[in-house]
């Protein structure tokens, strides 16, 4: 198994701390995981991203040129980023905030409302994990339960209301996918 992803937004969308947590979670279920964070711009609102790999196999390099998933939070990284995704990738367009779609016919396209699902729950930090916990279940390459192990120890510094909040974001995103 091997699961090549890259999760894209804007600062701010949690992208870099929702690679750490899809790295962690990886290694808690027991696969070979990488995690290369791309910094710069974002931090003034430009866009944020980064590659995880999964594997159950050892990885040889950090760098996903051709994701098998992407994760995209906004309208900026849908255009920079749907060009690579490879023939029979998966797609997970947060369409609170993406307003075009794919064109490509080559890929599956999964519609995820991500800001709305978390502002439901409270948050609107937590659309990432509503993004994950999608993607978790589509894909498989990381349990459910991995994901809400790996929540207290990947951020150490926020409240169990929060730590809770982010699990139920991550299993309403996971109950989008049949």
């Amino acid at each position: 198994m091997y699961q090549g992803v890259i999760m894209s937004g804007f600062g701010g969308q949690g992208v870099i701390s929702g690679g750490v947590l899809l790295a962690y979670s990886g290694m808690v279920d027991g696969k070979f995981v990488t995690f290369f964070p791309a910094y710069g711009a974002e931090m003034r609102g430009g866009t944020a991203n980064c590659s995880v790999v999964i594997s159950s196999d050892e990885v040889a390099s950090p760098v996903v040129a051709l994701p098998d998933s992407l994760l995209v939070m906004n309208e900026p990284s849908l255009t920079r980023f749907e060009p690579t995704v490879r023939a029979g990738g998966v797609l997970y367009l947060n369409t609170s905030l993406v307003a075009s779609r794919s064109k490509r016919n080559d890929i599956t396209t999964i519609e995820i409302p991500a800001n709305e699902i978390a502002e439901k729950l409270g948050n609107i930090k937590c659309a990432n994990m509503v993004m994950i916990g999608a993607f978790a279940k589509k894909s498989g390459a990381i349990t459910i339960d991995a994901l809400k192990k790996s929540l207290p120890k990947v951020y150490p510094r926020v409240s169990q209301k929060i730590i809770d909040m982010n699990g139920k974001a991550i299993q309403e995103g996971a109950d989008l996918i049949k």
